[in-house]
């Protein structure tokens, strides 16, 4: 099991969240998440805490307007 598993498992233990997780050709992965607002700070936290698999050289937030579409919280 790798990072985007426990990133969606995280988000959907979280809850009140949809989005995705989706390896990169550069090695990052990149992570959607709508939701409450509060919701989305605990996953960010989580991305920074020592708590994910791998290693996580830096987390860059983008906030935006929610485009909805999401089912649940996938895996790409």
């Amino acid at each position: 099991m790798g990072f985007r598993w426990f990133t969606r498992a995280n988000a959907l233990e979280i809850g009140g969240l949809t989005g995705f997780a989706l390896n990169l050709d550069d090695g990052r992965v990149q992570i959607v998440a709508e939701g409450p607002r509060e919701n989305c700070h605990r996953l960010l936290e989580w991305l920074r805490s020592d708590d994910t698999p791998g290693r996580v050289d830096g987390v860059t937030e983008i906030w935006d307007t929610p485009r909805g579409g999401y089912e649940g919280f996938a895996i790409r």
